[in-house]
């Protein structure tokens, strides 16, 4: 029941504070090490395609099960000297490796210069959070991206790291964060990273298989509590969630665009070139500002149903023990 008490207060400091810019966070971290590591990889395994490919790899090994070993490990002493030691670490990474304040404030920035401010503006706010090119972007192209960003990071912001932490605690939580993380930095297929961001591309393709599908699940009830169509996000979900590349990214998309009565996805620029990507959802009608905060609330809506949910089911396994 200590780990239940600690992902729940947690989850509450993040509710709260989000992520404050001046505590150090794991992932920035995670980043550094990902920065330290490729180009001395790359040197070590030449740079042939099958050397890329084993540098890749080393890499995809590494970074994760180190980052469950010393956060393991620390876990471990902290519990060993004292109980309340042993919560206070486990509630504080819990609080780090979830993002859904962090994700609603920088989306609640895209609104807010939408609506107040200029389309610059908004640009520079969905520039963010996003990873595509955002400077041609027309109003309704960052208003689509800020809610696409939405809807596919609660899977990797929240309810991946719960499913984790709620199987093993906030290093199993983190192990996780740094596989998203190794893929947000190298699995692109690019150029540069066609063959060295292999590995890390397909571990988060396994590691958020599971929890992109349960993701889906809850924003669909969710949007049913919010007054939103959760028939419309059952449809779409089922019919459009294999519509991108990642065999996970367009779950929650989909079930979010059928929420909303909205399309979303379709073609976009990454590192100056154009991706043709498929379209989500059926244009019931035009996509505009507002939705961003829509999405806002089925995110917090899913966040504490699966929060309920994971919390139940541990209480349950525990009791039966």
């Amino acid at each position: 029941m200590i780990l239940c008490a600690a992902i729940l207060c947690g989850f509450l400091l993040d509710l709260i504070l989000a992520d404050p810019v001046w505590m150090p966070h794991p992932v920035v971290f995670m980043g550094k090490a990902i920065t330290f590591l490729e180009p001395r990889l790359r040197r070590l395994f030449g740079d042939t395609p099958r050397g890329q490919l084993a540098a890749g790899a080393v890499l995809a090994a590494v970074l994760p099960l180190e980052t469950l070993l010393l956060t393991g490990t620390i876990c471990f002493w902290a519990a060993a000297l004292h109980p309340v030691a042993g919560f206070a670490v486990q509630t504080f990474w819990c609080w780090q490796a979830l993002a859904v304040r962090g994700l609603a404030k920088e989306s609640r920035r895209v609104f807010f210069s939408l609506t107040r401010e200029t389309l610059p503006r908004a640009r520079q706010a969905v520039a963010r959070i996003v990873g595509r090119d955002t400077q041609n972007l027309t109003a309704e192209g960052v208003t689509k991206a800020a809610v696409e960003t939405v809807a596919e990071n609660f899977s990797d912001g929240v309810m991946a790291p719960l499913l984790y932490m709620f199987i093993g605690g906030a290093p199993l939580a983190l192990c996780y964060k740094a596989v998203n993380t190794m893929d947000s930095m190298v699995g692109y297929k690019n150029e540069r990273y066609l063959y060295f961001g292999r590995a890390a591309a397909h571990l988060d393709d396994i590691a958020g298989y599971l929890p992109a599908r349960m993701a889906a699940l809850f924003w669909i009830a969710a949007a049913a509590l919010t007054g939103h169509s959760a028939q419309g996000a059952w449809k779409i979900w089922r019919r459009d969630r294999r519509c991108h590349a990642s065999p996970n990214s367009a779950q929650t998309e989909s079930a979010c665009a059928g929420a909303l009565g909205v399309q979303l996805a379709g073609p976009a620029f990454y590192f100056g070139k154009l991706y043709e990507k498929p379209t989500i959802g059926d244009p019931l009608r035009p996509i505009e500002p507002q939705d961003i905060l829509r999405a806002n609330r089925m995110l917090y809506t899913a966040s504490v149903l699966a929060l309920a949910v994971g919390e139940t089911v541990r209480a349950c396994i525990w009791l039966l023990s």
